[in-house]
């Protein structure tokens, strides 16, 4: 087949790519508002089309996933930080395995 270098040698011909093309693309500053709140928010979709299918799958039932999450984002709204959040998330996790 192909050898590793092969592989190598093309991962970092796209990441080069990735990270070259906007540069040598967008010249001048983006003045389009619509662009520039496109942009802003590509990673936090990126990341979140990463996430929440991994919650939903990391437990023994998609229920469970499901419903921390549900807490983990009601916990969020109303104010609670990142620790409190994953703690709770995690009693829940545990208590609907047992439920489920």
């Amino acid at each position: 087949m192909y050898s590793k270098w092969t592989y190598i040698l093309v991962m970092f011909a796209v990441t080069y790519l990735v990270r070259v093309l906007p540069l040598t693309i967008f010249r001048k500053p983006i003045n389009s508002r619509f662009m520039q709140s496109f942009l802003y928010y590509v990673p936090y979709v990126t990341l979140a089309l990463m996430t929440f299918p991994a919650i939903i799958n990391a437990t023994q039932s998609p229920i469970a996933g499901a419903l921390a999450l549900l807490a983990g984002i009601a916990a969020a709204w109303l104010g609670a930080g990142l620790l409190p959040v994953a703690a709770i998330c995690c009693v829940v996790v545990f208590a609907a395995e047992f439920i489920v």
